[in-house]
């Protein structure tokens, strides 16, 4: 995958095909996209990274949530770069790994409240849109197929019930001896839905155009094999 800077202002032409997959949390969106990227040979792009990104540093410097103008000024000089690790990507904020503390239940909240922010989703569109390079990318979020490449020709609506989802969350929690509850987990989940779907701007739901998959009770496999089919079964149209 190619660094993405704080100054990457490329432009790339529309032609180069991206494969759009929107979902709540915890639907395995991410893992989805990941491996359907590597099967395809295209670029990968976790728009929820950015949002991790700001929310965590913005809990760094101790910057109010609610702080719109702050969380913007942050969000257009965000200090990021991706860079490979084995058969992955590392995220580097100001120079260094922050990979762990992306995914901790805290920073997970902060970005789905800095998410609801306008200013920061327009701060942080065009950045979304300078990883569309060829062969083609994968682009995993919320708002990918809705509004940051409204014109890709391939789009997945990623889905899973409440339940299955917290039941996922708790088993990788567990897994990583982070003590919780499902119950509590399955309340978080279903606030941060709310949010989500109901924010004004950029709300999360599924295009028109998307093919719909509720992966509950399917493995990762199935859902992988899913998607490969819808692009294999689009492209040759």
């Amino acid at each position: 995958m190619p660094d993405r800077s704080t100054d990457s202002t490329a432009r790339t032409p529309s032609t180069v095909p991206v494969l759009a997959i929107d979902g709540p949390s915890g639907s395995g969106k991410g893992t989805v996209a990941k491996r359907v990227a590597e099967a395809l040979g295209w670029h990968l792009l976790d728009s929820g990274a950015l949002y991790r990104a700001v929310g965590l540093l913005a809990l760094d410097r101790g910057i109010p949530l609610d702080d719109a103008d702050a969380l913007a000024a942050l969000a257009l000089r965000l200090p990021i770069s991706f860079q490979p690790a084995g058969e992955g990507v590392s995220v580097h904020l100001e120079g260094r790994p922050r990979d762990a503390d992306l995914r901790t239940e805290d920073t997970g909240a902060a970005a789905s409240a800095v998410a609801a922010v306008p200013a920061v989703r327009d701060a942080l569109l065009a950045r979304q849109r300078d990883f569309r390079q060829a062969p083609g990318l994968v682009a995993d979020g919320r708002d990918m197929g809705t509004v940051v490449f409204p014109d890709a020709p391939y789009k997945v609506y990623l889905t899973a019930s409440a339940e299955e989802r917290a039941q996922r969350r708790h088993k990788q929690l567990m897994e990583k001896g982070v003590a919780t509850t499902l119950a509590a987990l399955l309340e978080e989940i279903q606030a941060r839905d709310a949010r989500d779907m109901g924010r004004s701007v950029a709300p999360l739901k599924a295009a028109d155009d998307a093919l719909r998959i509720d992966s509950t009770g399917m493995s990762i496999g199935q859902v992988v094999k899913a998607v490969l089919d819808h692009v294999v079964l689009h492209g040759s149209q």
